[in-house]
């Protein structure tokens, strides 16, 4: 869960949290003070844009901590709902499985081959 850090905060500190992923996009630059910027793909290139300095970067790095967060438990729903429906088709295919198994055994017994790995033919019968 995302906690706000109740502390008196000076301008230099703005970057400074608890959560490490707050922590990600600040970088200090020699002209002035702390930045914050985001990274995203653009045509398959990774491109840095900036945010801005000061409460508006800390903002910025609040929602942005917030959001992973969001994806982070958007993603484990879906791994358990995964997990769920595998579970329930799980014994449906071992019953596939084992009624494969017994119809090609009722055909071999009954005089069938697979004809090139394919369809079932009647094996035929020895010229006398």
């Amino acid at each position: 869960m995302l906690r706000f850090v109740h502390c008196c905060v000076t301008s230099c500190q703005l970057h400074r949290f608890r959560n490490r992923s707050v922590d990600m996009g600040w970088e200090k630059r020699d002209r002035g003070g702390l930045y914050y910027t985001r990274s995203k793909k653009v045509g398959g290139r990774v491109v840095r844009e900036y945010v801005g300095g000061g409460i508006l970067g800390h903002i910025a790095a609040l929602q942005d901590a917030q959001e992973r967060q969001w994806r982070e438990v958007e993603a484990d729903v879906w791994e358990e709902e995964r997990e769920r429906i595998e579970a329930l088709v799980a014994p449906v295919e071992d019953l596939c499985e084992a009624t494969e198994l017994l119809y090609r055994a009722a055909l071999l017994a009954a005089g069938f081959r697979r004809h090139q790995r394919g369809e079932w033919r009647r094996k035929r019968e020895p010229k006398e």
